[in-house]
């Protein structure tokens, strides 16, 4: 067994097939293949079942993964750390939506910093589809997003509401209208619009970030929702302005990370994370 293999085998996991899994690792199919039948002959089972709809772990398999990703993670935090300066004692890796990292993550950052200036932070943007994988890789420690999904080994836990609010650069013109951008916020932002505007077509422009619809509505004109955090400023000095009696919704916002992991330095991160979401579930109070 190899760590070749560990990530292969991690890597069909998070992609639930083999194909994308060598697409992802940057090898061929036959290799992806390969180096799982080596792993299944060093452990004597069967750790995946393929059939049309992808590769779903065999309970030999399921019983593997946890052990897998301590083992990645083991060693990646090992050729992390010894390269570490020695001024620093342990390191953290840390992913989020990167609405997220507007404002609140790098205040919290800050802190964290000041409290614990002996840690090495490193500090990623992506998808739920990719912090979830870097969260089942062993890649990331924990990461923040909107709409995390299950996984073997993770634990989900709630933070805070996000307050979206729509915002607009001509508050005199009706609404909707052909300016306005859809912001995929995700799944759990789209039913809450869907079930709000029902009958509303697609409008004519989409983006998958709220730092572009902010960019479009200023440069062209234009309405989106965005979080408060984000639309506060921009309404303070008057380049946005929301609009009359539009809707709020509220999007919650959880972290993510491995569920049996004894690190201290981790659980010192979470519990800074836990202490930010208190003072943001206070803000949405008031």
């Amino acid at each position: 067994m190899d760590i070749d293999q560990i990530r292969t085998f991690l890597g069909v996991v998070a992609n639930n097939s083999f194909f994308e899994a060598a697409n992802r690792l940057h090898v061929t199919q036959s290799t992806v293949s390969a180096r799982i039948q080596r792993l299944e002959a060093y452990l004597g089972v069967t750790l995946f079942v393929r059939n049309r709809s992808g590769a779903t772990l065999t309970l030999p398999g399921q019983r593997f993964f946890r052990h897998a990703k301590s083992f990645l993670l083991t060693l990646e935090q090992a050729r992390h750390d010894i390269r570490l300066p020695t001024r620093f004692h342990a390191s953290i890796t840390v992913g989020a939506r990167i609405a997220l990292w507007e404002e609140l993550l790098p205040r919290w950052v800050g802190s964290l910093r000041t409290l614990a200036p002996d840690i090495s932070i490193r500090s990623e943007i992506g998808f739920e589809e990719d912090l979830i994988r870097g969260l089942i890789e062993g890649r990331m420690d924990v990461s923040l997003m909107y709409t995390p999904q299950q996984s073997p080994g993770l634990q989900i836990e709630y933070l805070f509401d996000e307050t979206l609010v729509l915002v607009t650069t001509d508050p005199d013109k009706p609404w909707p209208n052909e300016d306005y951008i859809y912001v995929d916020w995700g799944p759990a932002f789209y039913e809450l619009h869907n079930s709000y505007y029902p009958d509303m077509e697609r409008p004519p422009q989409v983006v998958n970030i709220g730092w572009l619809g902010v960019q479009l509505i200023i440069n062209n004109g234009g309405s989106c929702f965005l979080p408060t955090r984000i639309a506060e400023p921009l309404i303070q000095t008057k380049k946005l302005f929301l609009v009359p009696g539009s809707t709020q919704f509220r999007l919650p916002a959880y972290m993510v990370f491995p569920r049996d992991s004894d690190s201290i330095v981790l659980q010192q991160v979470l519990e800074s994370l836990r202490s930010l979401a208190i003072i943001e579930r206070q803000k949405t109070k008031s």
